[in-house]
């Protein structure tokens, strides 16, 4: 249970889904999620979304990791080998599919979801620093690309929340803890690769870390916004 002590530390943003993302100071939290989350993603000619592992979504292509994706007044901007491109075109199109070996596209989100199982993502600095400190792996949070770091004293205490849980002025509902795939492990918005994070935390936490939560009042959410837990 949160007391009113934690806060958010850090709001993270991915315009382009698997890409890296933007550390914002506040941002409008609507019913699908933040605004402007994971807008699109890199799709083959199967529809499949690029990523760091295969499913019937997704398939894996570890080259998506090399670019990131920033917000601007223009519109979203992919930085990566070789330069920088607007979103969507043929440009950024032609850029990926070279680098992939794969004729692919930046598409907006359309019938395939681009999100995985809650709007939101969520984690807590006391989780990190229990990870870093009992499992000898590099905790830093960009790892795990959550949207909303928040400052607890307790490690895992985002895990018992039940109810609604109010940050700022919106409302959120959780629904399940995320469990991790080898993406934690890869090298990506300028961290190398860590080889070791997957198997510690299959060892000694079901391979979960952090957790999915749902949107039930949108509204502008903002770094250090208070977090209360009702319910």
């Amino acid at each position: 249970m949160v007391d009113g002590v934690a806060t958010v530390r850090e709001i993270r943003r991915f315009p382009v889904k698997a890409m890296g993302g933007e550390s914002l100071r506040s941002v409008e939290v609507e019913t699908r999620g933040l605004a402007g989350d994971r807008a699109y993603a890199v799709v083959d000619g199967q529809g499949k979304l690029a990523s760091g592992k295969h499913t019937k979504r997704f398939r894996r292509r570890d080259e998506v990791f090399e670019f990131g994706a920033r917000t601007t007044p223009a519109g979203v901007m992919v930085t990566g080998p070789g330069g920088e491109w607007r979103v969507p075109g043929g440009d950024v199109d032609r850029a990926l599919s070279d680098v992939m070996g794969d004729p692919v596209r930046v598409l907006a989100e359309v019938t395939t979801p681009h999100f995985d199982a809650g709007h939101v993502s969520l984690v807590g600095s006391a989780s990190l620093d229990w990870c870093r400190r009992n499992l000898g792996v590099d905790a830093d949070h960009r790892r795990i690309r959550p949207n909303l770091v928040v400052a607890t004293d307790q490690p895992f205490v985002e895990e018992s929340w039940t109810g609604e849980v109010a940050v700022g002025r919106i409302r959120l509902r959780p629904v399940e803890r995320i469990e991790r795939c080898r993406t934690i492990d890869i090298a990506q918005e300028g961290l190398p690769r860590e080889g070791r994070w997957l198997k510690a935390l299959a060892a000694a936490r079901e391979m979960c870390l952090g957790v999915y939560l749902d949107v039930v009042v949108g509204g502008l959410v903002s770094v250090g916004d208070e977090v209360r837990v009702t319910g």
